[in-house]
């Protein structure tokens, strides 16, 4: 009794500090971090006081950003392929070992759902996200990290959900005012509508916030079938389908420069290069020229109508259609730069086609898939993107090597 009498105080700090520290095996165990306010551990009188133990905050991770690759090589990957770890997996590892540096993901496709979870208060109040991509910052660390360029593909007038939400921001039918839709039943958003415009605007400028490096534009049209005869385009007298989508252009731009400086590039239909008119959606090339910094016209061999380019099915012929398809590119992109002053080499630089990589009207082996580059490499076009809705690509159609910055 003694022993104890003499050896109190001692006995008692050794008590406090076994017991402090079995606190922290024990948060060390559940795999957590804790913060200890030792102000609060013991008392002047020597009793036990109470211990703080808060959770540690993790700092939010820092957004970064990449240059657009000198020579830009893409795939594209749907939100479900990103936001699924073995199909993911597959992908980066088909990056890590050919000359593709830079992926394509679906921000908004044209069912009209955000691919994450947003937090601009005025995108939340549509409701319009699914979890697709569950972290999207995690996803584009990663992809950085690998040094891989990131753009997100936006369906911009095709959106089904915000037709449904907001159907008066919708393209309407001339003959009793309802929704109008494709013959695949798909409904538009109207481009002359400031509100879609604005709607848009946010969507691109919540991914570049997320660690996205450039915006896709797509759908940037007025419908190409279906019964376009009933559709009211709300044009003024005087005024034409390819005005309004001018000025869809214009203020798209406009905005996405305004504060960041948002790199931007449009998708446009394949015979935009070699075709005069609008063709009835709006779309002519030299209009989208000066308003994004790439043009990515869609070339694939196998959208081209029967006898186009003089091949009764060109998609048998991927080189021959690629050479004819963006040789009009080039020359009008000349014709872009001798009309503005601005360099030749300057606007040839934007333009950056889609391949194809899927079986449609041939069949699409390495041969086919690696006609198309080879035939854009030799008339300058150095930069594309390559298409598979599966997102299941043929490797051994891509260089080794990868792509020098």
């Amino acid at each position: 009794m003694n022993y104890f009498r003499k050896h109190f105080w001692y006995i008692l700090i050794a008590l406090i500090i076994l017991g402090v520290f079995s606190v922290y095996l024990i948060s060390v165990k559940k795999g957590k971090n804790y913060e200890y306010d030792s102000s609060l551990a013991t008392s002047l009188k020597g009793e036990v006081g109470a211990v703080s133990l808060a959770p540690l905050v993790p700092a939010p991770p820092t957004i970064t950003h990449m240059a657009t690759p000198k020579e830009l090589k893409a795939i594209y990957i749907s939100a479900w392929t990103a936001g699924s770890a073995v199909p993911k997996n597959r992908i980066v590892e088909l990056i890590d070992t050919t000359e593709i540096n830079a992926v394509v993901i679906d921000v908004k496709d044209s069912t009209g759902y955000i691919s994450f979870p947003v937090q601009d208060p005025y995108l939340k109040e549509f409701g319009s996200t699914q979890k697709r991509i569950a972290n999207i910052v995690d996803l584009t660390t990663l992809l950085h990290s690998k040094n891989i360029y990131i753009i997100g593909r936006v369906s911009v007038f095709q959106d089904s959900f915000m037709t449904k939400q907001k159907p008066e921001w919708a393209i309407k039918k001339k003959s009793d005012g309802s929704v109008w839709k494709d013959r695949k039943g798909m409904s538009f958003m109207d481009p002359a509508n400031p509100d879609v415009l604005k709607y848009t605007v946010a969507i691109a400028k919540e991914a570049y916030s997320l660690g996205f490096d450039e915006i896709n534009f797509d759908y940037i049209r007025y419908p190409s079938d279906g019964n376009i005869k009933d559709i009211n385009y709300k044009l003024k007298e005087g005024e034409t389908r390819r005005d309004h989508m001018r000025t869809f252009f214009v203020n798209l731009n406009k905005e996405m420069k305004s504060p960041d400086n948002i790199v931007t590039s449009a998708d446009l239909f394949g015979l935009t290069t070699t075709e005069k008119t609008d063709m009835g959606i709006g779309q002519v090339i030299e209009d989208a020229i000066p308003n994004f910094d790439y043009i990515a016209p869609m070339v694939y061999p196998s959208h081209f109508a029967p006898g186009t380019y003089g091949f009764k099915n060109p998609a048998q012929y991927p080189a021959q259609v690629i050479t004819e398809s963006m040789n009009g590119a080039l020359a009008i992109a000349d014709e872009v730069a001798s009309s503005t002053g601005q360099a030749t080499s300057t606007i040839r630089a934007k333009l950056r086609p889609w391949y194809q990589d899927f079986n449609m009207g041939a069949v699409y082996d390495a041969h086919m898939v690696r006609a198309q580059i080879d035939a854009g490499d030799k008339i300058g076009i150095t930069s594309w993107m390559m298409w598979d809705p599966n997102n299941r690509y043929t490797s051994s159609a891509l260089k080794a090597e990868l792509s020098a910055y």
